[in-house]
């Protein structure tokens, strides 16, 4: 089992910027890749950013809406994968999801976080 809890959410207005942090704990040598996921209020939950760690090349997805905006890193030896998050958007309010995988396996079958809120003011 890996347990993630992530941490940084909270409250800014557009424009600002945001970091979030989700640390990965147990069974982490299992771990694929890594990813951000966002649900918005009413709206089902939607891909950020990814990066594979496990004979990956280090190359980090992003979904279009937020390319240029938000950048994904990871500090290996503290099993842990960021999220900065600038030029925040009113759009971009949702509760973020850190979650990771297993080889072979996909996101709905890998591990989850509870969840952290951010809400962009306009």
């Amino acid at each position: 089992q890996v347990q993630l809890v992530e941490s940084g959410g909270g409250l800014v207005q557009a424009g600002d910027s945001l970091s979030l942090s989700c640390a990965a704990s147990g069974r982490t040598f299992s771990i694929y890749a890594m990813g951000w996921f966002r649900q918005a209020p009413r709206k089902e939950r939607e891909f950020v950013a990814a990066i594979i760690n496990s004979g990956g090349d280090g190359t980090i997805h992003y979904t279009e809406s937020v390319k240029g905006r938000f950048t994904m890193s990871r500090d290996n030896a503290k099993n842990t994968v960021y999220l900065q998050m600038n030029s925040l958007k009113s759009e971009d309010t949702a509760v973020y999801y850190c979650a990771a995988t297993d080889t072979g396996k996909g996101w709905t079958s890998g591990y989850w976080g509870q969840g952290t809120q951010v809400t962009v003011s306009s």
